[in-house]
């Protein structure tokens, strides 16, 4: 069984440094235990959605707790995003073509 986090979010026009960090952390979360994936796209509008796949609740609570992907949220918050989601999802099937 696998989960999967699900943000999205609108960018704030002024989001200097963002994209910087963005890569930053998603290269950071590769390296965690437990990580499986990730994908990511941005429109131009400024909304996103990046869908990271792990193994268990646990892993993604050990990701939560990163200080440095803690900085990156407490960033967001005050700098780059107008507003964002987070959802926690059980993965209960999977296909593909």
């Amino acid at each position: 069984m696998a989960y999967a986090v699900i943000f999205t979010s609108r960018l704030k026009p002024s989001a200097e440094g963002y994209d910087a960090m963005a890569e930053e952390i998603a290269e950071l979360s590769r390296q965690q235990p437990g990580f499986l994936g990730i994908e990511s796209v941005r429109a131009p509008s400024g909304d996103g959605i990046t869908v990271c796949y792990w193994e268990s609740l646990d892993a993604i609570a050990a990701w939560k707790a990163n200080a440095r992907h803690a900085e990156a949220q407490r960033r967001g918050r005050s700098e780059w995003y107008e507003r964002y989601s987070l959802k926690i999802c059980r993965i209960e099937r999977e296909e593909e073509f």
